[in-house]
């Protein structure tokens, strides 16, 4: 097993203990851990043969056991036993469904027009550092005063910044988007006119989540509706281990969103992951594109993917059924 796979294992232990908030800090050392495996890349049979793994960042005398395990077996009984709680099958086999190489962009990532720690160049370079050809910047509608959303006349001014940081980037396409808030009935929170000329429209719900289920999903199912809507963000709205998400009829509103071409998202960020493999799987079955982005709001989130693509691959969702494993003006056509 090497350190790709092994950080796979590594996340998904981290994302089944961050559902309990007493688990938080085991959580995060996990989660720290497979971030780790996979920035350094270590030789983990190597290191283990020579008992070191424990000289690997974060890596303590528990994780390095797990480790262990999963190099002389493949499986680690820690994580079957979180995945059998949750009433999950069995870990898909090494190499099943999606894997990072075969992404092309990210449509999903924030800069600092708004909450973001980077400008629009530094976020594209290093996306394009990670072999990718595109990026969606898609900063925050103007609903989100606390971090500083943009309204029409800043995304105006902030398509001339995009412009010019294309000039400085050969072969490769930054897009224009927006992560628009769903207002409480189901309406997006920019006019028509200012949506039609961007190339990506998340929808996302950030407020109210603890509406009643049948209102929630008559807000869902009208929003996944609206003609602009490309991929709905983060569907749930959670924040493991911190604030549950919105509860709603998830059938019915993904089959509304196969049936309108808006696609889901599989939310990479170790706070979201967020469509869990459970609901992706269940959106798949139900006909919708799935998108596996980063949300990253710093040039080394965009990395979260790494970390979190087992959640495709649990739910046996390969590349055909992912957006972003489409080439840009493929893409484009698919989001029209």
């Amino acid at each position: 097993m090497n350190s790709e796979e092994a950080a796979a294992v590594l996340a998904e232990i981290a994302y089944r203990l961050r559902h309990d908030p007493e688990q938080s800090f085991r959580a995060r050392a996990y989660g720290n851990a497979a971030a780790t495996l996979n920035q350094l890349r270590p030789n983990l049979a190597e290191l283990r043969a020579e008992g070191r793994l424990e000289s690997i960042p974060g890596i303590g005398s528990g994780i390095a056991k797990v480790l262990v395990e999963l190099l002389d077996t493949g499986t680690s009984a820690y994580a079957e036993k979180l995945r059998e709680a949750a009433g999950e099958p069995v870990a898909p086999p090494p190499g099943a469904g999606v894997n990072v190489a075969q992404l092309k962009g990210d449509l999903h990532s924030h800069t600092d027009w708004s909450d973001g720690g980077a400008t629009v160049l530094a976020m594209a370079r290093a996306a394009q550092a990670r072999g990718y050809s595109y990026l969606a910047i898609t900063d925050h509608s103007p609903r989100m005063t606390i971090v500083n959303g943009l309204g029409p006349e800043r995304l105006a001014a902030q398509a001339v910044e995009i412009r010019r940081a294309m000039e400085q980037l050969e072969g490769f396409r930054i897009l224009r988007g927006i992560e628009c808030d769903i207002n409480e009935d189901g309406s997006l929170d920019l006019p028509d006119d200012v949506l039609a000329q961007l190339e990506v429209v998340i929808i996302s719900p950030h407020v109210k989540l603890k509406m009643e289920p049948a209102a929630m999903t008559e807000r869902m199912l009208r929003a996944v509706s609206h003609p602009h809507a490309d991929l709905v963000g983060h569907p749930t709205g959670r924040m493991l281990g911190r604030r549950p998400g919105a509860t709603y009829d998830f059938e019915a509103v993904f089959k509304q969103a196969a049936k309108s071409n808006t696609a889901v998202e599989i939310d990479t960020d170790p706070a979201r992951m967020d469509l869990g493999p459970e609901l992706a799987r269940l959106a798949a079955d139900c006909g919708c594109r799935l998108s596996l982005d980063s949300d990253a709001h710093a040039p080394n989130e965009l990395a979260y993917v790494d970390a979190g693509a087992w959640m495709a691959r649990q739910a046996g969702i390969g590349p055909d059924r992912l957006l972003n494993c489409l080439e840009v003006d493929d893409l484009l056509a698919a989001l029209r």
